[in-house]
């Protein structure tokens, strides 16, 4: 007897439902063609923007994605040529700063960084964020792909439109202006972390606080997440600037020199900020151990005090017949003035050396 498709052994199989898929479009922020410096008019999907450019013969298409899946990273894939290996990366995101050259295409990975406002850097438990930026540029095209909320780029597409001297160069001159916003973006992180570092510094060092190692260890932690997003972006500068047989035109080189000095000047930042905050732990964990010493040598005081009634009490105490102080008239009143003599005495002594 044939068997019922929607049934097996009793139980109904539930066919799971096709996955939809969301178009490309839905991932667009912005897809504009620049001719002679000027953004032509009009909206245009991807593929309209590169037909329009390649029936022209001159400009280029500038299209900006934000977190686009694997069926809308596809679809642009297919119409500019982009190589399956950068588009992978781009999907998934969390990838280092590097530079990658598929013949005539540069694949440009940028980490941005962003200053999270807090009252106090002993309560906040974070300083920093990071996303990502994605840079593929061809011969007259460039696709920004963009992780995270704060890495926009419309202040970067608008002070470039209102210069088309600079957008006239073509994809390399948007490279640059977003490789340089992203670095000067760096420099103002660096900027705003600096009085945080310098309120852990006076609280170390200042008499009679307490500084919880924990929030050395957070900042530090901070720095750690900004010097991995920083730090190996030095490589793909110097290529940019440097590699021979570079698609980037001389002239445009000429501005990422800039750009990779800024980037020094970064790195110097978070490495003395990484020397600071290793001198800081080391001076609060001495710190730490000289109140430790201090509490110790309190508690022991105060134990030595007590200990004088607590012996002497001990001894009277025991169950003797033959103990003649038990008899005395004023026995009592000697032991108690005796216990109080010396531990007025300890107390002095104690006092006298700072262990009280």
């Amino acid at each position: 007897m044939p068997s019922l498709p929607s049934h097996r052994q009793g139980r109904r199989v539930l066919t799971p439902a096709p996955t939809r898929r969301v178009p490309a479009e839905r991932a667009v922020v912005d897809c504009a063609v620049y001719v002679e410096g000027h953004r032509l008019p009009g909206r245009y999907t991807h593929s309209a923007a590169l037909a329009e450019v390649r029936r022209r013969g001159t400009g280029f298409v500038w299209l900006g994605l934000h977190q686009p899946d694997e069926h809308q990273m596809a679809s642009v894939a297919r119409t500019f040529g982009l190589h399956e290996l950068a588009v992978e990366d781009a999907v998934h995101a969390h990838q280092r700063p590097k530079l990658e050259r598929y013949d005539d295409l540069l694949f440009l990975v940028l980490r941005t960084v962003s200053y999270i406002e807090h009252e106090s850097v002993t309560t906040t438990k974070d300083i920093v964020e990071t996303g990502e930026i994605m840079l593929f540029t061809g011969p007259d095209f460039i696709v920004s792909v963009r992780h995270g909320d704060h890495s926009e780029l419309a202040a970067v597409r608008s002070r470039l439109e209102a210069d088309p001297e600079q957008l006239e160069r073509g994809p390399a001159a948007v490279l640059h202006a977003i490789a340089d916003h992203v670095v000067d973006t760096y420099l103002a992180v660096t900027t705003a972390m600096q009085p945080d570092v310098d309120d852990l510094e006076e609280l170390v060092f200042t008499p009679s606080t307490r500084i919880a190692v924990e929030q050395i260890y957070l900042l530090k932690r901070e720095i750690v997440e900004l010097r991995r997003a920083v730090v190996p972006l030095a490589e793909p500068l110097q290529q940019l600037i440097r590699a021979p047989g570079n698609p980037v035109p001389k002239d445009v080189r000429r501005y990422f020199r800039d750009v990779a000095d800024h980037h020094i000047t970064v790195s110097d930042r978070i490495a003395a900020f990484d020397e600071t905050l290793s001198t800081l732990l080391d001076a609060a964990i001495a710190k730490v151990t000289v109140q430790q010493n201090t509490d110790m040598r309190r508690i022991s005081a105060w134990v030595a005090i007590a200990a004088v009634p607590t012996m002497i009490a001990g001894i009277y105490g025991m169950n003797f017949d033959n103990m003649p102080e038990l008899h005395w008239e004023y026995g009592y009143h000697l032991v108690v003035g005796f216990i109080a003599a010396i531990t007025v005495l300890l107390f002095v002594t104690f006092r006298r050396n700072k262990w009280l």
